[in-house]
């Protein structure tokens, strides 16, 4: 009996060390969630050879430098908007009288649905500065303008992807005719964080309003063309070096009627704006969460 009285003793005791260690278990505080911010920006800049805006030089053929910022707000893990600027140094004639700043602003929605991704926007090209025509000529009018974008890209495997866009304007560096520019687009990651890409594009316009005049005095039809470039790139963190090629299939006196008559370049010398060009660019961009 007193043996049976100890072995009951032993058994709650060890029964209610247990409870009591499942107990202290259950009371142990949860992990406090992860907050993720549906906020992000990135900021970034860099220092080209030359400034091309689809195989024409907007730096006179010199180098140019650059700063961006853009503010996005993630809805979701498709949709995101985003808003942004970015600041270019430009020399568009040989005169004193060109700008010597191209000032973007940026907006728009992207989108994502497994390997595909779309990007749907609008950017205004302004240049400070130059906010009245010019006596002589050489700036008829001021030529900030608008285009909408259509962006999109498909990953093929992780290291390759595809892509095709559609810009339009309804009056290209505000000389009345219409634009849009209509690309393809494919990028090849490469080990050791090199990179190859490259774009080939096609440029159509519409005719021009009656303050850009040929020299019958009559509106007349700016040159469609195509503009292609190739490139190897290497990125080290937040940096990108990019060495690449860049050409038209334009004639210097189609060259001539896009920058001389829009009164955007020098007329007379506007050919030198439109050759081929390899190009050296560096760049950098760093996004909120790379500071954390």
């Amino acid at each position: 009996m007193k043996k049976t009285s100890i072995a009951l003793l032993a058994l709650a005791l060890t029964g209610g060390a247990a409870s009591a260690a499942d107990l202290a278990k259950k009371k142990a505080p949860a992990p406090a969630p992860v907050v993720v911010s549906p906020w992000d920006f990135t900021v970034g800049g860099g220092l080209t050879s030359n400034y091309l805006f689809r195989g024409i030089s907007q730096s006179n053929n010199g180098p140019s430098v650059n700063a961006n910022a853009e503010l996005r707000y993630t809805f979701s893990d498709t949709w995101a908007a985003y808003i942004g600027t970015a600041g270019s140094s430009i020399k568009l004639s040989d005169t004193d009288q060109s700008p010597n700043m191209e000032l973007d602003a940026i907006g728009g929605v992207r989108g994502t649905f497994g390997n595909l991704s779309t990007d749907v926007g609008a950017i205004a090209y302004i240049y400070p500065g130059l906010k009245t025509p010019t006596p002589n000529g050489v700036f008829p009018t001021v030529p900030t303008f608008y285009e909408g974008y259509v962006k999109l890209g498909y990953n093929i495997t992780e290291t390759f992807n595809v892509g095709g866009n559609v810009f339009y304007s309804p009056s290209f560096l505000d000389t009345g005719a219409n634009g849009t520019y209509v690309s393809a687009t494919a990028k090849w990651t490469l080990p050791m964080d090199f990179a190859l890409s490259g774009e080939f594009g096609r440029q159509y316009y519409g005719t021009t309003d009656s303050k850009h005049l040929d020299s019958n005095n009559k509106r007349f039809s700016l040159p469609d063309y195509n503009y292609w470039n190739a490139g190897l790139s290497y990125s080290y963190k937040f940096a990108t070096l990019d060495l690449r090629y860049h050409s038209t299939d334009l004639s210097k006196k189609e060259c001539a009627m896009i920058t001389g008559p829009t009164g955007v370049y020098s007329a007379t010398g506007p050919s030198k704006y439109c050759g081929s060009a390899v190009v050296g660019t560096l760049s950098f961009a760093l996004s909120g969460k790379d500071l954390k």
